[in-house]
């Protein structure tokens, strides 16, 4: 493969994103595959101007706040683009935890389509797969709130509006032809899921 093969994995909170993602990337390693995980917070230079951003939506929620904190973001998934995943060596696997804004984290009242819009005239590189990860929402609402940061959350902070964000994400991922990944079974289950998906789109890629 002489590119960098770059995914993303996106999903409500709770659903147990980031143990999947170890998961996958130690068995692709020992596949002898060179993973490389990107976090997107400490991969923008202006998380923290956005971050106030998102706490004045926060607590004066509007359209036009929440178009500028989408606008931000689609500007640092855009610098990302360029500057970190571009820059990845050549037959690389890149594994990163959400890239574009949801209801769990930022948007509320803009569609997602025109968010997807957004980033793509904005030059924001489309992920080659793109995993939702979800559960029941009673489930990962129970996992997120027993972690020990909590939920850690700006925007999420009932159950009722976790349900909502679990319904719309899941809409999403029927929409845009996204892999849907149920992890309430085992991780090892849903790690083969997923490396599964890798192995389709490597040997689409020839490689």
């Amino acid at each position: 493969m002489n590119r960098s093969l770059f995914i993303s994995v996106d999903g409500p909170k709770g659903t147990g994103k980031t143990t999947l993602l170890e998961a996958v990337t130690k068995v692709l390693r020992a596949d002898s595959r060179k993973v490389i995980r990107l976090c997107e917070k400490k991969s923008d230079p202006c998380r923290g101007q956005t971050m106030a951003l998102v706490n004045t939506l926060v607590r004066n929620p509007s359209r036009d706040l929440e178009l500028g904190v989408c606008e931000r973001l689609a500007d640092s998934r855009t610098w990302i683009s360029q500057h970190v995943v571009a820059k990845q060596p050549p037959g690389s696997i890149i594994l990163i935890d959400r890239w574009y804004p949801s209801d769990a984290a930022f948007r509320r009242i803009i569609p997602f389509a025109d968010i997807l819009k957004l980033n793509i005239e904005r030059n924001v590189q489309v992920p080659d797969l793109h995993v939702g990860v979800v559960t029941a929402p009673d489930i990962s609402w129970r996992r997120a709130a027993a972690r020990t940061r909590g939920l850690s959350s700006t925007v999420m902070h009932t159950l009722e509006e976790h349900v909502a964000c679990t319904q719309a994400f899941e809409r999403a991922v029927a929409e845009h032809g996204w892999v849907l990944c149920r992890n309430e079974g085992t991780v090892e289950d849903a790690t083969m899921q997923v490396v599964s998906e890798i192995h389709k789109v490597l040997r689409y890629l020839g490689a």
